[in-house]
């Protein structure tokens, strides 16, 4: 049994002199997410006309971004510097805790808002009567405290395991790159985690594909007028489900690998895929594709 008081990510590449210039790229798409995301929180606060329940949960997939970064970034940056990449275990949970409750935080966030598009496409006219600010609020409090109640009950026990090793083959903390670790029969460590993702993403994953069913059912009676205007309204969120499906499901496929039969670079960059592109592409997708806020971004940089 390893009692290790530290982990080390191993799957870190000697990048020699390369390394300020990795330093540099990834510090600016840090910048980026952090500033692209921000400008998408203000705007919704400022302007009184953004203060409904689409642009509110807008603003929350913004500020779960921010949260995730911020548990990848100033760690990741500075392992591209270190020589050793070793991380104390309370550091690596603390990780693990922020990048998986901000994952699961996500998908929760896009089934809310696929909940508020199913309101007003299929009964618009009660719309303003159900989402309600108490609504939206008691909705918002649920995409957030939820996947942190699950995650914390998943977290604790995946650090009971005991352990038979330290090396973690990713760039940052990962639950089940750990319970790999694990003395315990590989079977029972990948049925709990499995079964606690599996927990934490079906009722998302059932709300949203229930909402865009009877969406797409609605569409399919209507005129084609109706159709487009639905697919305007729809598109930002229906992109931000595509990117965090694909991004998630690479995620998942490489932690089913053993690393060191796959091309290095190729294994880190799938990995960094789930942390770094939705925050990137989220805030450009409802910057660029929503004329309402497309246009307060616009007047303020006017003024």
């Amino acid at each position: 049994m390893d009692n290790s008081s530290y982990f080390n990510l191993s799957i870190f590449l000697n990048i020699g002199p390369y390394r300020y210039p990795a330093f540099v790229l990834c510090m600016l798409l840090y910048v980026f997410i952090v500033c692209a995301n921000l400008v998408i929180i203000v705007v919704i606060l400022r302007e009184r006309a953004l203060h409904e329940a689409m642009y509110v949960f807008i603003a929350l997939l913004s500020a779960n971004a921010l949260y995730g970064s911020v548990g990848f970034f100033p760690r990741f940056l500075l392992d591209i510097l270190s020589d050793a990449h070793l991380i104390g275990r309370p550091a690596c949970f603390a990780q693990i805790y922020v990048i998986y409750s901000y994952a699961f935080s996500e998908v929760t966030i896009l089934g809310v808002m696929s909940y508020d598009r199913y309101v007003a496409v299929c009964q618009p006219l009660h719309y303003h009567s159900r989402m309600t600010s108490r609504r939206v609020k008691q909705l918002a409090a649920l995409a957030l405290i939820s996947p942190a109640f699950c995650n914390s009950a998943s977290i604790y026990m995946t650090a009971m395991f005991p352990l038979c090793g330290n090396k973690i083959q990713k760039v940052y903390c990962a639950s089940w790159n750990i319970a790999k670790l694990s003395c315990v029969t590989s079977a029972i460590t990948q049925i709990f985690s499995t079964t606690a993702a599996v927990i934490m993403s079906f009722l998302p994953i059932c709300c949203i594909l229930y909402s865009y069913s009877r969406i797409v059912l609605l569409c399919w009676k209507s005129s084609s007028m109706f159709r487009w205007k639905v697919l305007q309204s729809c598109l930002p969120h229906i992109i931000s489900i595509m990117i965090y499906v694909l991004t998630s499901f690479s995620d998942t496929i490489l932690n089913r690998y053993e690393l060191h039969d796959l091309n290095p670079l190729l294994a880190i960059t799938v990995s960094l895929e789930f942390v770094v592109i939705p925050p990137i592409l989220n805030p450009l997708v409802y910057g660029l594709k929503l004329p309402e806020i497309r246009t307060h971004i616009v007047k303020k940089r006017l003024n």
